[in-house]
């Protein structure tokens, strides 16, 4: 590395977030500019470890230490090189990937991690704002034509892929407009959907054609796609949410959390939703159920809103505040974690707004529509077996206030209705498609990659999924490819 003392000398450092108290009023993306010469000493923390296991713990397998000290060094073009070799759209995984790389980085064992993450946006950052970043068509065509159902980082990056290669991609989205979850499902204040929308256009003009308010199996037919392209890549999401059935829940104001994200979003795009009700926030008793990343989305959307007050339950114990026996570095650790949305919450409320070990039993409401959550508190612990039980504490019943309840618990299975159920595909255990070692699910020429296949997931591994599929769709095409493959399996 160029500086072997780096990390001795440099601490970690972040670049500070805009004031809870005014970044609340607004959409906008939270952080401040990070100065380029702070930047490039972080990156001369990347130790010379000898075994980069931060190579590992990204599922794109980023050459991260390279475009670390290339980026100490001031050669801001080659490590834009380095980093394109492994990954489409840095400028997505910079702002929202949760950076496993960094739980696996050799300084995390007992120091602060590299800010893999931060170098990562601001190398794709600096790059579009001194005008590297233009369409690269591919030289040659092979006249082959490819299908891609669903616009999402799996989708988008299992196209940009392919057309690489030289084939034709057209990507079918139902939304009315490009981008699935990256568009509609994660907030302004995480990815400015200008960010979006700029690499869409280059994708564009880069030859990849796009279909927006194309919803596969019903407006678009499955048979006509078989028909008119040599193969198809299902690169949907698991879109399929996880309900609450307890009683109370046929009650108004208890939404699944993407139909609320996706509303908040199309209304900071400028487009009315005038079609469906109205979910708002403002002055509202907002409970969140679910204490992922999808329930903080919501917590930060309920604030700018203007809610009355907001709590989030999440159904297990507590995460430790560090790593435990139980989760050993390099693996990636569930401990507490305290996001911008929780911040801004907790500064707004004066408390932590967040509890564990809660458990949702019933709703009630007046008029059809809901104004309290019935809950009872849990006492978790192993079983004979091993594996964790829950038990309700006796005597800790409660019920609070809530006029809104969004249910961010995650997702099941992609939705089976339209080309998995019409095509008759094979589906495993969870509801997921199954695919061979190339990606190819039980029919020939009709592929899977994504949330559809794996269940749901993160941007990196939807991007790299994408990835993968496109060199089995690629071989499947021309014989052999020469597009880069992760094996993932």
């Amino acid at each position: 590395m160029g500086k072997p003392t780096g990390f001795k000398e440099t601490h970690r450092e972040l670049p500070s977030r805009r004031p809870v108290e005014l970044r609340v009023l607004d959409w906008d993306e939270i952080y401040l500019e990070f100065p380029e010469d702070k930047l490039r000493a972080q990156g001369a923390r990347c130790m010379d470890c000898g075994i980069p296991f931060c190579h590992n713990g990204c599922p794109l397998g980023n050459i991260i230490p390279e475009w670390n000290d290339l980026v100490y060094k001031n050669r801001w073009h080659d490590a834009l090189e380095m980093l394109f070799k492994t990954n489409n759209f840095p400028e997505f995984t910079g702002r929202v990937c949760p950076a496993p790389c960094e739980e696996a980085c050799v300084l995390n064992i007992n120091e602060k991690p590299v800010t893999i993450k931060l170098i990562e946006q601001n190398i794709i950052d600096h790059a579009y704002a001194h005008g590297w970043i233009k369409p690269n068509p591919p030289e040659k065509r092979t006249g082959k034509k490819v299908a891609i159902i669903g616009s999402g980082p799996a989708g988008l990056a299992c196209a940009a892929q392919l057309n690489k290669a030289g084939h034709w991609v057209t990507v079918f989205e139902r939304a009315d407009r490009i981008g699935g979850l990256l568009m509609y499902g994660i907030p302004n204040f995480k990815l400015d959907k200008k960010v979006v929308d700029r690499r869409i256009k280059l994708m564009e003009a880069e030859g990849i054609k796009f279909q927006a308010n194309a919803n596969v199996g019903f407006n678009v037919k499955v048979d006509d796609l078989r028909r008119d392209f040599d193969a198809i890549i299902l690169c949907g999401g698991a879109t399929q949410p996880r309900d609450l059935n307890v009683p109370g829940r046929e009650l108004s104001g208890i939404y699944p959390a993407m139909t609320y994200l996706t509303q908040q979003n199309k209304r900071n795009l400028g487009d009315g939703v005038e079609s469906e009700q109205v979910i708002d926030a403002r002055d509202k008793h907002v409970i969140i159920l679910g204490g992922g990343d999808t329930g903080a989305d919501c917590l930060g959307t309920a604030v700018r809103q203007g809610c009355k007050s907001v709590k989030q339950f999440e159904l297990l114990p507590r995460p430790p505040e560090s790593r435990t026996n139980e989760m050993p570095w390099p693996y990636w650790p569930m401990i507490f974690r305290t996001s911008s949305a929780h911040e801004e919450a907790n500064t707004l409320a004066g408390s932590e707004i967040r509890d564990f070990a809660i458990n949702t039993k019933s709703f009630s409401g007046a008029n059809g529509a809901v104004n309290k959550l019935h809950a009872v508190r849990l006492e978790w612990g192993k079983g004979a077996d091993g594996r964790y039980q829950m038990k309700e504490v006796a005597g800790s019943e409660f019920t609070l206030d809530c006029d809104l309840c969004l249910l961010a618990m995650g997702f099941v299975h992609p939705e089976h209705a339209g080309p998995i159920d019409q095509l008759g595909l094979k589906k495993d255990a969870r509801g997921n498609v199954v695919v061979d070692q190339k990606y190819m699910s039980s029919l020939d020429g009709v592929f899977a990659a994504g949330d559809m296949r794996r269940g749901q997931s993160l941007i990196v591994w939807a991007i790299s999924e994408g990835r993968c599929a496109a060199n089995g769709v690629d071989q499947y095409l021309m014989g052999y490819s020469e597009l880069p493959y992760l094996k993932l399996f």
